[in-house]
C-alpha cells in the first residue's frame, strides 16, 4: 500500500468520523433538551446549506486555494462553531431554538461542502499519483465508512457524568443514560476530530488549481460554468434524480435512532438490547455500507450507473418497509435486515453517483461539479425532503413522558411505509426517465489493456 493510499485513507475515515459522532444520534439529544418537534430542521438545515455552500467552496477550491488547504479551512471553522454549540449545550439542559440552532447551522455550513471536497482532493492527487480513481477511490473511501463507524460506536457506549467517565452497552448501568448518544458530549467528539482532520489536510499532497484561459468569460472565471451541466439532458436527468433520491437518505439519518429509542418507552421492549443501543444497531448500516463499497467497480462495470442507481433506489424501499414491521424484540431481524440493504441503498447511489461525476466532466470543472452533485443530493433534496418527512413524523407521533424520560411515541410504521412508496415511485420514474446505453467490460478486457498501456509505456 502506498503512502498516498494510507494518507488518503486517513483523510477518508476522519471525515466521516466527525459526521459520525452526531449524525444519526442528534435527535435523541434535541428530544429530551426541548427541541423534539424541531429535529427535522436541524437535519433540513445540512440541506439548505449544501444549496449553496458546496458549489462555492468547489469554486474556490479550482479556482484560487489548493483543494487540501480549503478542506483543511473549512474542517477547523466548523469545529470551531460546533464547540461552541457544546459550549452552550453544557450550560443549558433545556435548549433555546436561536441561538443553539445558529451555531449548528454555521457549524454544518463549512461541515457539509468538505464531502464532495474531500472526494475530488482525493481523485485530483490520485491521478497526480498516475492512479485510476475509479479502481482506486473505492477501497479508500471504506475507511470513511470504518470512521463513521467507529464514532458511532464511540458515543453509543461513551458516558461522562459528574466528572465520571468511561463505557457501557448495558441499560441497567446507572450511567447509561448519560451516554454520549443522548447528550452534547457527542458534538465535544465532533469538534475535537474536527480540528484534528484540519490539521491534518494541511499535510497532504498539494492540489494544483485549473489552469486559466485568456479568453474565459465571468462565468467561467466564478466557476459557473459547471451548472451548464445541466444542459446534457442525461446529466440534468441524473441531477433531478440525485435530489429526489438525496430526500430518502435524511428521512433515515434524522428519524431512525429516534424511532429505534421510542421502543424504551414501551414497557415490552424497554429492557431490549436493540432499544438502548439504538446508535449501535443502527452502525450495522454503516458495515454494510463499507462492505458495499468494494463492489461498485464491479457493478459499474459489468452493469453501468443506470442499474446500479436502480439498485439502490429498489434498496431504500427495503430500508423503510423493513423499519415499518420491526420492532427490538421478536422482529429485531427485520431491523437488521433494514441495516443490511442500506450499505446497497447509499453506496451504489453516493459512491456511483461521485465517480460517475467524476468520469463525465470536464477536468476544469470536476471540484464544482461534485459541489453541484452534493447541492442536489444533500442540498435540494435533502432540505425539502425532510422537513416534508418531519411534518409526517410529527402528525403520526410525538414526544412523550415516560418514567421521566422523553420518547417519541405513535404510529411510526406509517410514516415508514409512506417513504417506502415515496422510493419505489421514484425508481420507477427514473427506470423510464433516465437514458443510459451501457457496454459491460469484462474483467478480461480490463487485464488486456492495462497490459497494452504498460507495452506504451
Amino acid at each position: 500500500m502506498s503512502a498516498t493510499v494510507i494518507r488518503l485513507s486517513i483523510l477518508n475515515f476522519l471525515q466521516f468520523a466527525v459526521w459520525g459522532s452526531y449524525l444519526v444520534c442528534l435527535g435523541q439529544y434535541l428530544g429530551p433538551s426541548g427541541l423534539g418537534g424541531d429535529i427535522a430542521w436541524f437535519y433540513s438545515v445540512q440541506g439548505l446549506v449544501s444549496i449553496f455552500m458546496p458549489a462555492i467552496i468547489g469554486i474556490i477550491a479550482d479556482k484560487w486555494i489548493p483543494a487540501q488547504k480549503m478542506l483543511g479551512l473549512c474542517h477547523i471553522l466548523a469545529a470551531v462553531f460546533m464547540g461552541c454549540a457544546w459550549l452552550y449545550g453544557s450550560s443549558h439542559p433545556t435548549l433555546e431554538f436561536a441561538p443553539f440552532f445558529a451555531l449548528y447551522t454555521l457549524s454544518v455550513a463549512f461541515y457539509m461542502p468538505t464531502i464532495a471536497l474531500a472526494n475530488a482532493t482525493a481523485f485530483k492527487i490520485l491521478k497526480t499519483d498516475g492512479s485510476d480513481p475509479v479502481k482506486s477511490f473505492p477501497p479508500i473511501r471504506v475507511l470513511g465508512t470504518v470512521g463513521f463507524i467507529a464514532a458511532m460506536w464511540f458515543v453509543n457506549c461513551a458516558y461522562w457524568h459528574d466528572g465520571s467517565f468511561g463505557f457501557t452497552i448495558s441499560e441497567a448501568n446507572p450511567m447509561a443514560n448519560f451516554r454520549f448518544q443522548y447528550t452534547h458530549m457527542q458534538l465535544l467528539t465532533c469538534c475535537v476530530l474536527g480540528i484534528v482532520l484540519g490539521i491534518f489536510s494541511f499535510t497532504l499532497p498539494k492540489c494544483t488549481l485549473a489552469k486559466e484561459s485568456q479568453s474565459k468569460s465571468w462565468s467561467e472565471t466564478l466557476g459557473l460554468n459547471a451548472f451548464k451541466l445541466f444542459s446534457n439532458s442525461r446529466m440534468a436527468v441524473f441531477f433531478l434524480f440525485s435530489m429526489l433520491l438525496g430526500v430518502a437518505l435524511q428521512i433515515t439519518n434524522g428519524f431512525a435512532t429516534t424511532f429505534i429509542s421510542s421502543f424504551k418507552g414501551m414497557t415490552e421492549y424497554a429492557t431490549t438490547f436493540g432499544a438502548n443501543n439504538a446508535t449501535l444497531l443502527t452502525s450495522l448500516s454503516q458495515i454494510s455500507e463499507a462492505a458495499c463499497i468494494l463492489l461498485i467497480p464491479f457493478f459499474l462495470r459489468r452493469y453501468g450507473i443506470k442499474k446500479v442507481m436502480l439498485i439502490a433506489m429498489l434498496a431504500w424501499v427495503l430500508r423503510f418497509a423493513f423499519f415499518g414491521l420491526g420492532n427490538p424484540g421478536s422482529g429485531l431481524w427485520l431491523f437488521i435486515l433494514s441495516m443490511i440493504v442500506y450499505g446497497v441503498a447509499f453506496d451504489f447511489f453516493n459512491v456511483s453517483g461521485a465517480l460517475f461525476v467524476e468520469q463525465e466532466t470536464d477536468d476544469s470543472v470536476k471540484s464544482s461539479a461534485q459541489g453541484l452533485f452534493m447541492l442536489m443530493t444533500n442540498g435540494v433534496g435533502a432540505s425539502v425532503g425532510t422537513l416534508i418527512a418531519g411534518t409526517i413524523v410529527n402528525h403520526y407521533c410525538s414526544w412523550q413522558t415516560v418514567d421521566g424520560n422523553s420518547y417519541m411515541l405513535g404510529n411510526w410504521s406509517t410514516p415508514w411505509y409512506i417513504f417506502a412508496g415515496y422510493s419505489l415511485l421514484v425508481a420507477i420514474l427514473f427506470a423510464f426517465m433516465f437514458k443510459y446505453r451501457h457496454i459491460p467490460v469484462s474483467d478480461r478486457q480490463i487485464k488486456i489493456a492495462e497490459a497494452e498501456t504498460l507495452e506504451i509505456e
